[in-house]
């Protein structure tokens, strides 16, 4: 007879005996850890008491049912171990609002706003000397002339426009650092050429060398111990303190056309507006820089006319043409900025004549 079949109930037999031998033979099952210990029957009407551990109610084995109970259940087949967990593949989100914060990857040419002109220029490969171009050039011409009509004039109206050139190569050179805003060493190397221009006119033209000289010593000395006390890192100590010194130096240099020869300065600042002007058109590298030493000369054969300096106006011309090209060399090197063209683009030139005015000045007059 199968397992399968009803058979009539006798009192004399217990329908859970198989079930109690067989709880016997399997003894002690373990489930998560624990040995579980089969019950057996009891009477309905005597109280049950269990004994062992106490059940635990968060987990839930997976019962095992016996065989004669599930003969008409199909065959299972045999319990296999699951293959590991793996992360599961998330689909690319579908083209909308990011809800991440965005990743900055390396500078593009496809009009990023959040790339300055010196990255894109280097994502370009373009070269990092840009020059400042026309309206800087054009800026320098008009201070040139006014220090020219200045000194023609007298010192203290030659005064005033130096005090704006001595102001924005201050500024400008300090950006050109990519220090900005660098207030306190701005207002360091500015005092200083004011200084400079007083201790000047305090002791005369024919003094000015010790006056120069004398301040730019007294505000390297002031720019070590005002670092010193700065509480900044070393590294970015030592940049400011040669950014600052370099400035005043520079702030300080530009005396040099309070302390030169009147007729220099009108021939030096003629000589460098040519320069500046003929450097900015669009000519390739070196025919530009011949034909504004060659307008440099030129002009200053011009101005010389007008003073007692004559055809030796065109050495000094010359010499002013080459300074100031070092200037506005110095002010297009490594991607300069709008800022940096529109300060020390038009100051440097200038500024860096100043030596060769006042030597050749004296030399010639």
């Amino acid at each position: 007879m199968s397992s399968d079949q009803q058979q009539p109930y006798d009192p004399g037999h217990d329908p859970y005996e198989g079930q109690q031998q067989y709880g016997q033979q399997q003894g002690r099952q373990e489930y998560g850890g624990q040995p579980y210990v089969q019950q057996q029957y009891q009477d309905p009407h005597v109280t049950q008491t269990w004994e062992g551990q106490t059940w635990d109610t968060q987990y839930q084995p997976v019962v095992q049912p016996f065989a004669a109970d599930t003969a008409y259940l199909p065959p299972q087949p045999a319990a296999q171990a699951l293959p590991p967990e793996t992360p599961a593949a998330h689909p690319e989100p579908a083209a909308g609002p990011a809800t991440a914060a965005p990743e900055y990857s390396t500078p593009t040419t496809g009009g990023n706003a959040r790339i300055t002109d010196a990255q894109r220029a280097r994502a370009e490969g373009r070269s990092p000397i840009i020059e400042p171009g026309m309206q800087p050039a054009a800026l320098t011409a008009v201070l040139a002339v006014l220090l020219a009509a200045g000194a023609a004039v007298g010192p203290y109206a030659l005064l005033v426009p130096l005090v704006l050139l001595q102001a924005v190569t201050a500024a400008g050179w300090f950006r050109l650092n990519g220090m900005w805003p660098a207030r306190q060493g701005i207002a360091l190397a500015f005092a200083g050429g004011l200084t400079a221009d007083v201790a000047l006119l305090a002791a005369g033209r024919e003094n000015a060398p010790a006056a120069i000289m004398g301040t730019l010593g007294v505000w390297v000395l002031l720019t070590l111990v005002l670092q010193l006390r700065s509480h900044a890192d070393p590294d970015e100590r030592m940049y400011g303190l040669m950014a600052t010194v370099a400035s005043a130096a520079l702030t300080v240099v530009a005396t040099g056309h309070l302390g030169a020869a009147p007729d220099a300065v009108v021939v030096g600042g003629a000589a460098v507006a040519a320069a500046v002007l003929a450097r900015a058109l669009p000519l390739s590298g070196a025919a530009s820089v011949v034909v504004a030493l060659l307008a440099a000369a030129g002009a200053g054969i011009a101005a010389g006319g007008f003073t007692d300096l004559g055809a030796s106006g065109a050495l000094l011309g010359l010499g002013a043409g080459v300074c100031a090209l070092v200037g506005l060399r110095a002010a297009s090197y490594d991607y300069p900025s709008r800022f940096v063209h529109m300060t020390a683009g038009v100051a440097l030139p200038l500024t860096a004549a100043a030596p060769a005015v006042y030597l050749l000045g004296r030399a010639l007059a």
